[in-house]
């Protein structure tokens, strides 16, 4: 039902693909060459995996159906502007002395693509041309409002399973939504944690192994959604948990741990070369966490889009092509789904489940240990 409803919902920017044939009868032939337009699929895929400044579902013809929000641009020169993203008019307006870049506007002015990003804001002048001024953005994206959303939910549920421990109290069998969370709470607890970090300081740890389980699973999930945000399949978002995930690896850490990152245990002119590829290990931990989670969740998210995007390339082509190929479309995009349902559990526990590991390895600083505990 999902592949269906992202399949109808993207339809909306695959109507040009049909709009030659369309307009065919209908209208003169320079009318309907000005309404055609190619369906181009590189646009369309990198524009929905991409963070965004307004909330943008889908478009029915010329209509968009987005939710506007909130522009924060600090320019050091002109102080602080705040306004609404529906301002840029999609990109076709500048407002305050700033604009929307698009790929219309960069192809207008003449600009050079890789330095004006589409999607981005830049100070603009009273003729709308780049002024080149240092602004800051501290815009709410889609990207943020997803997990704005996600973190609401987050504490929405702990508050709900807390509440009726405390109502039934914790011999009682759970029921309702506590009987769900339970058996996963308990499970990356005693499977987990434990396992993985020694002694007392399992105990202390879980709440926060917990909490990035549940805040990567629930923007996983949310992200399959038609119209959603790719919140996890963006690298900055993923690199932002990473640090989180470093900084508690850090604060973990003890001298017997250092001790084997500066004077491993091996013979003395293997030590100048060892210890520079273990300092280096310490840091590409977080590295690996960040791009695992980053490079799984937006591989599949463009699979997706590239399998519903076959339809108006066809489209193109024939509009009984088209029409010929959503069916298959719609199968190969519920075994996506599917797959990627199970993707967004796997990697939200293996995320977990390694911040553990290297927080347990902090912890217990033997070599041997560490290793150990990594297999």
């Amino acid at each position: 039902m999902v592949a269906l409803v992202m399949a109808l919902g993207l339809h909306g920017f695959g109507n040009s693909a049909f709009a030659a044939e369309s307009h065919e009868g209908g209208e003169s032939a320079p009318v309907a060459a000005e309404h055609k337009e190619k369906f181009d699929a590189k646009e369309e895929i990198l524009g929905h995996v991409k963070d965004q400044h307004d909330w943008h579902f889908m478009d029915f013809g010329e209509t968009k159906v987005t939710i506007p929000l909130p522009i924060i641009i600090y320019n050091p020169a002109r102080g602080t502007s705040a306004f609404m993203s529906s301002a840029f008019e999609h990109g076709h307006a500048s407002h305050d002395g700033y604009r929307l870049v698009t790929k219309h506007y960069v192809e207008e002015k003449g600009l050079n693509p890789a330095q004006y990003v589409t999607g981005t804001i830049i100070a603009v002048d009273g003729q709308d041309n780049p002024t080149g001024e240092k602004i800051y953005d501290f815009s709410i994206t889609k990207n943020i409002t997803s997990m704005i959303i996600g973190a609401i939910l987050l504490i929405w549920m702990m508050l709900s399973v807390a509440k009726a421990y405390k109502t039934r109290g914790s011999k009682q069998a759970p029921k309702g939504f506590q009987s769900v969370m339970e058996p996963v709470i308990i499970f990356m607890r005693d499977e987990v944690v434990k396992p993985n970090i020694p002694g007392k300081a399992a105990e202390k740890y879980t709440p926060f192994i917990l909490t990035i389980f549940f805040f990567i699973l629930i923007n996983n999930l949310l992200g399959l959604l038609p119209g959603s945000a790719n919140v996890t399949g963006n690298i900055a978002v993923t690199a932002a948990l990473a640090i989180v995930s470093f900084i508690a690896i850090l604060i973990s850490s003890n001298k017997h741990f250092w001790g084997h990152i500066f004077n491993p245990p091996v013979p003395g002119g293997v030590k100048i070369i060892l210890a520079p590829v273990e300092l280096i290990g310490v840091f590409t931990k977080p590295v690996s966490l960040a791009i695992r989670l980053f490079a799984n969740i937006l591989a599949g998210h463009i699979i997706i889009l590239s399998i519903i995007s076959l339809v108006f390339i066809f489209g193109g082509l024939s509009k009984v092509a088209g029409y010929g190929f959503l069916p298959i479309t719609i199968f190969f995009n519920i075994v996506m789904m599917m797959l990627e349902l199970l993707v967004a559990f796997i990697q939200a526990f293996i995320f977990a489940t390694l911040t553990a590991v290297f927080i347990g390895q902090a912890m217990e600083g033997g070599h041997d240990d560490a290793h150990g505990a990594h297999h």
